[in-house]
């Protein structure tokens, strides 16, 4: 069944309460710490997590949280922001394999290779021709970073709403403390939501690997959504510390 994003909602079930699953958040935390300890110490499989989503949706808040009892050996966060002139004349895969992880890391993309099929097709940068040559691209790369190099990729869509989106934009110029993260394009870019939510769901339903759809106007519960989702992830990966063999003197 194709996913419409409208369909979803941006907002935590009724019967949640903030302070409860914050705490929750806050205990999953840690043990997403513990386990990323075992994934280094290991050293035989990796994660990817990919978080896309429009602007303002938390993807930076995303990885303080969630992440953040994580040592940061073993960790890594990579932007993809504008292609550089070097990036351009590659392929638009070429800049992000080598930003994969290593086995044993966790690395998570604040954007992502969909960017190369979101804005580009918005803007009608690339054809609708490209775009689907791109997916399957994308869709080619993704599994070949699961079945041939044990790399788990978890990937959410930060579902937030328009109207929310806009409030934390407008923070952006009311708050001084935000000033900083104020830019005119991210308003031009609000202006084609409505085109933004059709590349999104094309990518969403085209994808061979499944995305989570994270609710996030209210940023206890995407934390929540997605330290849980994270959690799950690595406990199912079940990494090991590395024991020595005593019977040879632990050669």
């Amino acid at each position: 069944m194709s996913i419409k994003l409208s369909k979803i909602s941006t907002l935590p079930p009724d019967d949640l309460t903030k302070k409860k699953h914050e705490a929750k958040t806050i205990e999953m935390v840690i043990k997403i710490g513990e386990l990323q300890h075992k994934l280094y110490a290991e050293g035989k499989q990796s994660l990817l997590v990919i978080l896309q989503g429009m602007d303002a949706s938390g993807k930076d808040g995303t990885v303080k949280t969630v992440f953040a009892d994580c040592n940061p050996t073993g960790i890594d966060t990579y932007a993809f922001k504008k292609p550089t002139d070097e990036e351009f004349a590659h392929d638009f895969l070429w800049r992000v394999h080598h930003k994969a992880p290593l086995k044993g890391n966790i690395m998570i993309f604040n954007r992502s290779h969909y960017e190369d099929i979101l804005i580009q097709r918005v803007h009608k940068w690339i054809t609708e021709e490209k775009a689907e040559k791109r997916m399957k691209a994308i869709n080619a790369f993704e599994e070949l970073l699961e079945f041939d190099n044990n790399t788990k990729v978890l990937k959410f869509y930060m579902h937030i709403s328009q109207e929310r989106q806009q409030e934390k934009l407008q923070e952006h110029i009311d708050d001084p403390a935000k000033n900083w993260k104020h830019k005119a394009a991210d308003w031009d870019e609000n202006d084609h939501w409505d085109e933004y939510m059709r590349c999104y769901e094309y990518a969403i339903n085209e994808s061979k690997i499944p995305w989570s759809i994270a609710p996030s106007d209210k940023r206890w519960y995407r934390n929540y959504f997605i330290a849980k989702k994270v959690l799950e992830t690595l406990e199912a990966m079940n990494p090991q510390l590395p024991i020595l063999d005593k019977s040879n003197g632990g050669s």
